[in-house]
């Protein structure tokens, strides 16, 4: 079935249940959700204000609204929760997986927390609580502890027993976690094989390898690992090896595209929003950017510090001036590609900040070619229209600035993981800064040393 509604649909939808809930027309506006899915009414909360989302959510049927409820971020649940009355949450909590409910609970405030964990029954809380023990941004912190697991003295019948008996409230029955006597992890066994097998067939000859992560490794890198090698779930352990949960590889996704979506925004200068762009307020946008907008003010000042520095040079040559937006448009951007590239390289476990030394001679390399590149082409387009010292001054910057702007944008993600920083932070804006002030005193030294001012 597709999961896709067409936006003109969505958009005229949106705009007929805001003016039923303006004019109070309940009816009008829940005659208007009946036909609509789960995942366009998510789409449709999300354009929406706090208010209009939780009348909508009430007239909502309560299988379908639990459906929707999960299906929203926990941000947009967060949200949600502040709009609808205590009974309503209580019972919205309770249909939770506990690492969703943990998920929620790091947004809500902590005396909306406390009340929704004391209306947990006490098993329920118990397995929230396994999982709130360990530190945010930990794969401890996202595992289910809600799976299905068999001993590897077992056979075939009996662990799909197991799965029978588990099936209403495990995670996934997919994989099974096997386990020995002191219930540390020996392997996975898949559904699949254990339905093609003889009843009586040893689990200990159906079982394969696995990758086990420790509760307290980071949920991204586990995420990583379990797309990558496409696994249906990753067993979580203790320090003991012993077995305490799983992250699916649905899980793996969302916390692989909530990683994508703090990148993205930070290479753009920006704070990634925790809210649809529709349902944020105009003063958490300012808050997203301002912040940035001051570090790079901050930087264009250097550059105005910079270029009154060498105003003297300016006044001689004032072609000088021309190149100017062009040397610092290149050096930015070859920063910038070579920051994008590591970074990248990064997320996906191909780099550590130990490989410095080697991503510094490869980025220095690649720089040079590049600056030797664009510095023939600037030699002979400028030599041609303002002369040869003034086409030598244009190559010379080109090649110098690439290859500072190169070796620093390999450099500075891997920097920044070493010091347990997010390398993204050190992309696109910061760099730009940097190489525009380095790439200007770079250009000035050279055109004074070429054309002796």
């Amino acid at each position: 079935m597709s999961t896709e509604y067409p936006v003109t649909d969505l958009n005229t939808l949106s705009s007929q249940i805001a003016d039923a809930l303006t004019t109070d027309e309940l009816t009008s506006a829940a005659d208007l959700l009946k036909p609509i899915p789960a995942y366009a009414v998510v789409a449709l909360m999300k354009r929406m204000n706090q208010r209009h989302r939780a009348v909508v959510f009430r007239l909502l049927p309560k299988n379908d609204a639990l459906e929707v409820f999960e299906a929203l971020n926990p941000a947009l649940q967060n949200d949600l929760v502040s709009g609808l009355l205590d009974q309503d949450v209580t019972e919205l909590f309770a249909s939770l997986d506990p690492d969703d409910r943990v998920s929620l609970l790091d947004e809500l405030p902590s005396n909306v927390a406390h009340r929704l964990l004391r209306g947990l029954t006490p098993a329920e809380r118990k397995k929230t609580g396994v999982v709130l023990g360990y530190p945010p941004g930990s794969v401890g912190r996202r595992m289910s502890p809600e799976f299905i697991a068999t001993r590897y003295q077992d056979t075939a019948a009996q662990a799909l027993e197991r799965v029978l008996a588990g099936i209403g409230d495990a995670e996934t029955v997919y994989v099974l976690p096997v386990f020995d006597d002191q219930r540390r992890v020996v392997g996975v066994v898949g559904l699949r094989e254990l339905l093609a097998a003889d009843a009586d067939t040893p689990v200990t000859q159906l079982v394969d390898d696995a990758h086990v992560a420790v509760a307290t490794e980071p949920a991204a890198a586990i995420a990583r690992i379990c797309t990558d090698r496409n696994l249906l779930a990753v067993p979580v352990v203790d320090s003991e090896s012993r077995l305490l949960g799983i992250l699916t590889v649905d899980d793996a996704t969302e916390i692989l595209e909530s990683e994508e979506t703090q990148h993205a925004a930070r290479q753009g200068g920006a704070n990634a929003l925790d809210l649809p762009y529709l349902a944020t307020s105009l003063l958490v946008l300012v808050r997203s950017r301002a912040l940035w907008l001051l570090v790079l003010a901050v930087g264009a000042a250097m550059t105005v510090q910079i270029l009154s520095h060498f105003e003297d040079a300016l006044t001689e040559a004032t072609v000088l001036s021309l190149f100017v937006p062009l040397l610092i448009g290149i050096g930015g951007n070859t920063g910038n590609q070579a920051a994008t590239t590591v970074t990248r390289a990064i997320a996906l476990g191909d780099l550590t900040s130990r490989e410095l030394v080697p991503v510094l001679t490869r980025e220095l390399r690649v720089g040079f070619l590049l600056g030797s590149l664009l510095g023939v082409l600037g030699l002979l387009l400028t030599g041609l229209l303002y002369g040869p010292e003034i086409g030598a001054v244009i190559a010379l910057t080109l090649l110098a600035l690439c290859t500072i702007a190169a070796t620093l944008g390999g450099a500075m993600p891997l920097i920044a993981k070493a010091v347990r920083v997010d390398p993204a932070v050190f992309s696109n804006p910061f760099i730009s800064t940097v190489t525009d002030a380095t790439g200007l005193i770079i250009y000035f030294l050279i055109a004074r040393a070429v054309l002796g001012l």
